[in-house]
C-alpha cells in the first residue's frame, strides 16, 4: 500500500515512517501523497489515539522537497503546493487527535514546514531545523509562514527565513520553536512515555483543545469564549468525562477509553 513510508496501526497508535534514506527523505509528490493517505486513515480510524511521524535512520528526519521529483514532474510550484503540500499540512492540523514528531534527524525546508506542523516536536538534540528556502531563490512554504510566527514571533522568523540559519533543537527549545529536546540515547523513552500518555489520554478532549487552539490563531474572544462554551458542552457528555468526574470524586486514576 505505502512505497515510501512505512505505515503501522496497533495498540491505539498510528506510527508513520518516511523511508526514502537514500535523498534523506525528501518529499517527493508520491511520498507526500502518502503521508496524507496515512494520516487521514488515522483520522478515520476510531481505535487511533495518537499519530506518531518520524523517519528511518538517524541522519534525517526529512531533507524537504525533492527538486529533481518536482522540476520533472510537469506541474507548476502552484500545482503542487496545492495538490499536494496543502492537503498534507491541512490533514495534520484537522485530524482531531495529537499528532508527534519524532526528529531524528535534521529538518529543512518543506521538512522543517512538516515538523511545525505537528502537534508537538520531540528532538534529538543534535539534530537541527532550516528554512533554507532562500538558498535557491524561494520562501518558506507548507505552512511555515503561518506557524513560525506564531512560535517565535515576527522578529525571529524573519531572521531565520531569510539567513537560513540552522536552530540546533537546544536553541529551538529555547525559543519556543519545538516542545522537547533530548539527549540522542533518551529520544525513543521520551517518546514512548508521551505515546503512552496520549493512549490512556481522553482523546476526545484533546481533539478539542487542537481544534480551538487552531481557531485561536485568528478568532477573537469573544468568538474563543463561544468556542470553549460549545466544545465544553459536547465534552460533558462524553463517557471519558464522566469517568473523569466520578474518578476524580472517587480519588482514582481515570480509566479514559476515548468515547
Amino acid at each position: 500500500m505505502y512505497q515510501n513510508l512505512i505505515f503501522e496501526n496497533r495498540d491505539g497508535v498510528a506510527r508513520i515512517t518516511l523511508n526514502r534514506p537514500d535523498v534523506f527523505h525528501a518529499l517527493s509528490p508520491a511520498l507526500i501523497a502518502e503521508i496524507t493517505k496515512a494520516i487521514q486513515t488515522a483520522a478515520n480510524d476510531d481505535s487511533v489515539r495518537v499519530v506518531l511521524l518520524t523517519a528511518t535512520g538517524e541522519k534525517a528526519f526529512c531533507s524537504g522537497a525533492d527538486l529533481k521529483e518536482a522540476t520533472t514532474s510537469g506541474m507548476s510550484a502552484g500545482e503542487i503546493l496545492r495538490d499536494y503540500y496543502e492537503p498534507m499540512i491541512t490533514a495534520i492540523r484537522d485530524i482531531p487527535k495529537p499528532v508527534i514528531c519524532r526528529m531524528n534527524g535534521l529538518a529543512v525546508g518543506a521538512g522543517c514546514s512538516l515538523a511545525l506542523a505537528c502537534d508537538m516536536v520531540i528532538a534529538a538534540e543534535d539534530t537541527y531545523l532550516s528554512l533554507a528556502f532562500v538558498q535557491i531563490g524561494l520562501m518558506p512554504d507548507a505552512g511555515a509562514t503561518f506557524f513560525l510566527p506564531r512560535l517565535i514571533g515576527l522578529a525571529r522568523s524573519f531572521d531565520l527565513a531569510t539567513n537560513a540559519q540552522r536552530i540546533y533543537a537546544s536553541h529551538a527549545i529555547d525559543i519556543g520553536l519545538i516542545s522537547r529536546c533530548v539527549e540522542r540515547e533518551a529520544l525513543d523513552a521520551v517518546v514512548e512515555r508521551q505515546i503512552e500518555h496520549y493512549r490512556h489520554a481522553p482523546t476526545l478532549a484533546i481533539g478539542a483543545m487542537k481544534h480551538a487552539f487552531n481557531q485561536s490563531m485568528h478568532s477573537n474572544l469573544p468568538q474563543m469564549l463561544e468556542n470553549e462554551r460549545e466544545s465544553q458542552e459536547m465534552l460533558f457528555g462524553t463517557r471519558d468525562a464522566q469517568e473523569g468526574i466520578s474518578a476524580f470524586s472517587e480519588k482514582r486514576k481515570p480509566d479514559f477509553q476515548g468515547e
